[in-house]
């Protein structure tokens, strides 16, 4: 693949509200012929992550058109799974035109950072407010899966639904630092509220990974299904982009030297780049990501040139 950097798009400096360190996990969604609701979570001074939306231009995503006045929910009360921050992974419509909201919620931990699971809320209003559908999680601890069960994207297919998602239970230090492990899961729903204890495993890790993140993905006519995602490397110590290809959407082939994104030289992407998220509006196909310290100066899209 071949994709055209376009620039930043949301600058954390100018668009953001004060005191804001990051603005991460980009995540669109076409709301009419117009308009790309790009979904996408502000971090406070204290780090702390609530979702937003910017809308830019369909034919121009370089260009905003509107932003959400605040928060579009708030975090979890205290002790619940969310009270530490929300993450936005992936919003889709519903069959009855509500949009659901698929996040990861974050949650102190006594014995390491934090610690990750799944939730999911409703808007009633096109994504300007958001309610909880539930206050636990979709996706708490399990036996096998006790750390993490996160970052998901859900296609609602063959009347159910089907999840990629993230799953880890352990953490590593890498070069003196307390890092999460992580790879990608698989789960079914009939509901897409009520899922397993224990995903298959998507994808294993090469020696240089300690984490395999934030799934996109995208279905052709064909029927083939691409798999987009963030890898944690430790040479590095950041994120670097992957692509994998799969016919039935659980065996996947890894083709990471196939996706075309990577860090540019004295950049906001200099040094990692992350958390994609693809969306195709009038023949063109735009990916929307993050640089720099998971979004230190905002969110930025690349347009697709050549397949």
């Amino acid at each position: 693949m071949q994709w055209l950097k376009r620039g930043l798009v949301f600058h954390t400096s100018r668009h953001a509200p004060a005191g804001t360190t990051r603005a991460m996990v980009p995540t669109p969604l076409l709301i009419d012929d117009k308009t790309i609701r790009v979904f996408l979570t502000i971090c406070d001074a204290d780090n702390v992550g609530r979702p937003y939306f910017v809308d830019v231009d369909a034919s121009d995503p370089t260009k905003i058109i509107g932003t959400s006045p605040g928060p579009l929910m708030d975090v979890g009360n205290q002790g619940t799974f969310d009270e530490r921050g929300i993450v936005c992974a992936q919003v889709l419509s519903d069959t009855d035109g509500t949009l659901l909201m698929y996040y990861s919620g974050f949650a102190r931990s006594q014995t390491v950072r934090y610690q990750i699971f799944m939730g999911l809320a409703r808007s009633f209003d096109n994504g300007k407010t958001f309610e909880r559908v539930q206050e636990k999680p979709i996706l708490g601890a399990t036996d096998a899966e006790t750390m993490f069960r996160c970052a998901p994207f859900v296609i609602a297919e063959d009347d159910k639904f089907r999840m990629w998602y993230t799953a880890g239970s352990t953490w590593d230090i890498v070069n003196g630092k307390e890092v999460p492990r992580y790879s990608l899961k698989y789960l079914e729903s009939t509901d897409g509220i009520n899922w397993g204890d224990e995903g298959i495993s998507c994808m294993s890790f090469n020696e240089d990974e300690h984490g395999i993140g934030r799934p996109w993905i995208v279905k052709t006519t064909e029927g083939k299904y691409q798999l987009y995602y963030s890898i944690r490397r430790i040479s590095v110590a950041a994120y670097r982009l992957g692509y994998a290809e799969s016919c039935d959407g659980r065996q996947w082939a890894r083709m990471d030297q196939q996706v075309g994104l990577d860090v540019s030289p004295a950049s906001f992407d200099s040094d990692s780049i992350s958390y994609t998220a693809l969306i195709s509006v009038r023949d063109k196909t735009y990916c929307f990501y993050n640089g720099n310290a998971f979004g230190r100066e905002g969110f930025a899209v690349a347009e697709l040139i050549a397949p």
